[in-house]
């Protein structure tokens, strides 16, 4: 499945990333430096909102991925009521922030010196609104990935880049005076990909879906699942990450130039390449530990992370290569990418590619909670060196900053509980043999002369056939979620 996905991915980033490159220069020849660098600027909101879904994804990808039976498990669509009803309230809370900012005239202050003077705050608010939107529509790819159909969720990817290409290649042919609302485009784009997901799995989960929707507004008739266990720690993660990893552009907006802020967009937007491929291949295991775990099974992924590491060193350098003449075409000259720049974008790749398996196995609750104390050390000082470096380093300031921040607080954390948390795996499942043996030896040391005269076969008892609380349930998460209220 992992490499499915990754074969899937690269497909469609090889697509995304040809038709990107068109895009990038279309823009840039069309509509100049400046529209472009508000286009990166604006197109980065969901990278700096991913907990806009309130760290529901856990609890779905969790609860599909663990039933045996998705389709007719009551607790599946349960769940999928629960992350509707957090998601209408999340994507209207984020329009409401949108439109207190657009009448408090904050875009300017928020967004630096990359924003547009004419029309750059409207922008911003059509990005955030479409945003808000289409958040209960990300659903879908949840599920996909729930059913380790990861592949599936990635191959429909394939329709953003050809329609970016035809609606501002529209734009171009038409003379539409579109420059600063450029960005809208690719939340459209991203609409469109959560809908054919959403349509897919309703499709796949068949009448999951469909009756999970009639359910949503029977608030206190059909109660939702406990979400809060793992929503948390889901949901502080997704809070402090962005802040920590994904704010190199407005610090190069404040701190930087225009120029800096366009080589970061266009590096960012080449890596990106790589970065999702891995993202997408990573996020593939998902499900694999989540099952492990439900049947009590021990799956390590130290294999993973080596493959993952060497993958992204390969992928990273061959990329950093090749850049300096995609960059020479995309811009015609205009921006030039620089050693440094190219080089702490191929170590960031490596590891964060190192990062995700790690991250993967680390789903259930216990795992989710661990990572919330490194995370939170990691804003503070992603933010610190970024500040720290863009002076010296320009473009490439933010990318060392968040290799630092990577490797201090999410790879080397990381890696230690998975080392403590398999040894604690395996002297139990090792003590429960022990256990197992020692029972049956005492139940049944050797034939009993009286049950063979009667014709009771060896080892068998009155109680043979009944199942045991494990044996009835061997799915059972024992991080479940316990507590919490309904939604």
């Amino acid at each position: 499945m992992v490499s499915s996905t990754a074969i899937t991915k690269i497909v469609v980033m090889a697509l995304a990333g040809v038709l990107g490159i068109i895009t990038s220069r279309m823009i840039i020849a069309n509509f100049g430096t400046e529209a472009y660098a508000q286009y990166g600027l604006l197109s980065s909101f969901p990278t700096l909102l991913p907990f806009a879904d309130l760290g529901i994804a856990a609890v779905v990808i969790n609860a599909v991925a663990g039933s045996s039976a998705p389709r007719t498990d009551d607790f599946v669509r349960r769940t999928i009521v629960t992350a509707f009803r957090i998601l209408l309230v999340s994507g209207g809370i984020l329009i409401t922030i949108g439109i207190i900012i657009s009448l408090a005239g904050w875009w300017p202050a928020l967004l630096g010196k990359g924003l547009i003077s004419d029309g750059g705050s409207t922008a911003a608010f059509l990005c955030l609104a479409v945003f808000g939107l289409v958040i209960p529509l990300t659903v879908g790819q949840r599920i996909l990935v729930g059913l380790k159909k990861t592949n599936v969720q990635v191959a429909t990817q394939a329709v953003v880049a050809p329609f970016m290409l035809i609606v501002i290649g529209a734009f171009v042919v038409f003379a539409v005076p579109a420059g600063t609302y450029l960005a809208v485009v690719s939340y459209l784009a991203s609409a469109l990909v959560s809908v054919i997901c959403l349509i897919i799995a309703a499709r796949a989960l068949k009448p999951q879906i469909g009756a999970a929707i009639r359910e949503i507004p029977r608030v206190r008739a059909y109660r939702g699942v406990p979400a809060i266990g793992l929503a948390w720690p889901m949901l502080v993660q997704m809070v402090a990450l962005p802040l920590a990893m994904q704010t190199g552009r407005l610090m190069l907006s404040h701190f930087g130039t225009v120029d800096q802020l366009a080589q970061y967009n266009l590096s960012s937007q080449l890596f990106g390449i790589v970065l999702q491929t891995i993202a997408a291949a990573g996020l593939s295991l998902w499900p694999v530990y989540a099952a492990a775990r439900s049947a009590n099974r021990i799956e390590s992924p130290a294999r993973p992370v080596l493959w993952f590491m060497a993958g992204g060193l390969v992928m990273g350098g061959a990329l950093a290569l090749i850049s300096p003449w995609l960059a020479a075409f995309v811009s015609g000259g205009k921006i030039q990418l620089d050693g440094w720049l190219l080089a702490s974008f191929v170590l960031f790749v490596a590891l964060q590619a190192a990062k995700y398996p790690l991250g993967m196995y680390m789903t259930d609750k216990r795992g989710l909670t661990f990572q919330i104390a490194p995370i939170l050390v990691m804003v503070p000082l992603n933010l610190g060196l970024t500040w720290l470096l863009i002076p010296v380093v320009g473009a490439a300031g933010p990318v060392i900053a968040s290799a630092v921040s990577v490797a201090l607080c999410q790879v080397g954390p990381n890696f230690w509980y998975v080392w403590r948390d398999l040894g604690t795996r395996r002297a139990a499942a090792i003590t429960a043999s022990a256990a197992d043996l020692v029972t049956d030896f005492v139940s049944d040391p050797g034939e009993d002369p009286a049950m063979a005269a009667a014709g009771v076969p060896r080892g068998e008892t009155e109680n043979d056939g009944a199942a045991t609380p494990a044996a009835a349930n061997p799915r059972r998460d024992t991080n479940a979620p316990r507590g919490g209220r309904h939604v």
